[in-house]
């Protein structure tokens, strides 16, 4: 199964490291959204996307990419790093993947996990979560990359 994962890891490579392990799994090529190349996400079989949130938002430069992607018919997920948790009601997660719906993507699923956080009032303290992603956080992220992988279904 080809695989790709377009990450944008930019403050503390948290999400690069939860996108290593899924790759590790799945098989997969991690490349920041400017060195992906469309034509080879057009021919994969799974496609994961995923950055750190800023602001309860994942990174502009990957929410960009997917809004410039031509229209997809093959399968993606979605994986996100915060300092804070998702709200169940809103999560941050939620807007890329209707993206990726309306691109035409069936989404297999979503992940998220916490990670160390130096966001300016956290920044006062030294940061939060400064030793996320754990060994605990990296092989959930194995283990959902693996449900993907075997077709047992989402993981939300």
């Amino acid at each position: 199964m080809k695989t790709v994962i377009v990450c944008a890891s930019v403050s503390h490579g948290n999400t690069r490291r939860v996108a290593d392990s899924m790759a590790q799994v799945l098989g997969a090529e991690v490349v920041p959204p400017g060195r992906a190349d469309v034509a080879e996400l057009v021919g994969a079989d799974l496609v994961g996307f995923g950055s750190g949130v800023f602001r309860g938002r994942l990174h502009p430069r990957l929410t960009d990419f997917v809004r410039a992607l031509p229209g997809g018919r093959g399968r993606a997920f979605v994986f996100a790093t915060s300092g804070l948790p998702e709200i169940p009601l809103m999560p941050f997660t939620r807007p890329l993947v209707r993206l990726l719906e309306d691109k035409g993507f069936a989404v297999d699923g979503s992940f998220s996990c916490r990670a160390f956080d130096t966001w300016t009032p956290f920044r006062l303290v030294g940061g939060i979560n400064k030793r996320r992603p754990d060994a605990g956080d990296l092989a959930a992220a194995r283990a959902f990359a693996a449900r993907l992988r075997d077709g047992r279904g989402p993981l939300s």
